[in-house]
């Protein structure tokens, strides 16, 4: 059974959760291309609490945000290669350029983002995930290691 699933199911999902005084923690991100860093981030975002929902950005909101030639792997791909994590409780695909809306929805307890950022109260979506009583954290940041980064090592080495 695949636990790639609908935002309605998530919220399903998330009020169970919820009732059962489960901790829930959420990110997201486009993970073109799992690398050790996404892998890292997601089992630390995971072990800060009792299920980990992930929401994968969808092919055109990849295309919006990092621009033409990506996403290299579908959305379905995506979310199906970091369901597979054992640290993933569940996937869902969202079109959004930003997880606000996902956040107001699922209402979770933790937000996690990369280390990659100086500061949680920077965070736009910051003070929205304060306002229903949730927190930020920050994860580890792998430096050097990144899908673009990946491509461009890619690209570097193909064969001609």
């Amino acid at each position: 059974m695949s636990n790639v699933v609908s935002l309605q199911d998530a919220v399903t999902e998330r009020g169970r959760l919820a009732a059962n005084d489960k901790t829930v923690v959420f990110t997201n991100g486009c993970f073109d291309l799992l690398h050790v860093g996404h892998v890292r981030a997601l089992e630390e975002a995971r072990a800060l609490g009792d299920a980990l929902i992930v929401a994968v950005n969808s092919d055109g909101s990849v295309r919006r945000l990092k621009g033409a030639g990506r996403p290299v792997v579908p959305a379905a791909e995506r979310a199906e290669i970091v369901g597979a994590l054992k640290c993933v409780d569940l996937v869902t695909i969202f079109d959004d350029s930003g997880p606000e809306r996902l956040l107001a929805i699922l209402k979770p307890d933790v937000h996690c983002k990369g280390g990659d950022y100086a500061s949680a109260d920077l965070l736009p979506e910051a003070a929205l995930v304060g306002a229903f009583g949730g927190r930020v954290a920050l994860v580890s940041h792998t430096a050097g290691r990144s899908t673009s980064a990946l491509l461009r090592a890619i690209a570097r080495r193909a064969i001609p």
